[in-house]
């Protein structure tokens, strides 16, 4: 039996709860967070506790501490930005225009050097992976399901295959980046539907070992996202709530017999 995971778990909550507090503004930039005693009585737990919670959001870059300063809050610009829970607290509390727009870029940036590399040294279990993401993907369109989690998974494992140590490594950070995205980019009608077969051109660029192939066709996946969430934002629609998980897609139905 593990005793320490009751602590890890309160630890968790408490740099959650104080992660999301700062994003969502109600510690100004340059204040100070309430002194230790005060955080205690408000999220009942011990100094300890309090603490350990401190140096997360510290090494997050959200915070800084100092001698007759106190702990202070940090402008986003210092936040870390490839930590997958400061993009989900970002997202849960103030999804941006600027934001989305930002990690639009950044797709374009590391995404088609991935696919590329993916298509010249995937393995079979890679591909293997990659087209489950896919069946799973083209199930939820056709029958309803959760499309942006295999969405995901697709994305995350192309980004493993292109066996580059560093590549990898920010793939657990850009898959929060990642379900950004799609959500907002699946929240269009027919979206999914329409962007299967861009997948489908990216997946079969790379078993067919043609890296200028599957940069090509992520570009124009990732194009179509950008174009779906440009459309999202014109049309002042509310944004979806990435703070619970996201919504399946329903069955579709089937078309009427005529005659």
């Amino acid at each position: 039996m593990n005793t320490n995971a009751p602590i890890r778990n309160v630890h968790g909550h408490i740099v959650d709860r104080l992660g999301d507090a700062i994003v969502a503004g109600r510690y100004s930039v340059g204040e100070s967070i309430p002194p230790e005693p005060l955080l205690c009585e408000e999220h009942g737990v011990s100094r300890t506790v309090i603490r350990e919670a401190v140096k997360s959001l510290i090494a997050k870059g959200l915070l800084i501490t100092g001698p007759k300063v106190g702990t202070r809050v940090l402008p986003e610009e210092q936040w870390n930005w490839f930590d997958p829970d400061v993009v989900a607290w970002t997202s849960r509390s103030r999804l941006t225009p600027e934001f989305l727009r930002d990690l639009q870029e950044l797709r374009r940036v590391i995404e088609p050097a991935a696919a590329r590399l993916a298509a010249e040294r995937a393995t079979a279990q890679d591909i293997a992976e990659i087209e489950v993401a896919f069946a799973g993907m083209k199930q939820a369109v056709e029958q309803g399901g959760d499309y942006v989690t295999y969405d995901l998974r697709f994305h995350q494992g192309l980004l493993r295959a292109c066996h580059n140590r560093m590549v990898v490594q920010m793939s657990k950070a850009l898959g929060a980046l990642l379900r950004t995205s799609f959500e907002i980019s699946t929240s269009r009608p027919e979206g999914p539907r329409n962007s299967l077969p861009l997948h489908r051109a990216v997946l079969d660029a790379v078993i067919a070992r043609s890296p200028q192939k599957a940069e090509k066709a992520i570009l124009v996946l990732i194009d179509g996202a950008r174009e779906d969430i440009e459309e999202v934002l014109s049309s002042r629609r509310k944004l979806p709530s990435l703070a619970r998980p996201a919504l399946p897609l329903k069955p579709r139905r089937a078309a009427a017999r005529v005659g």
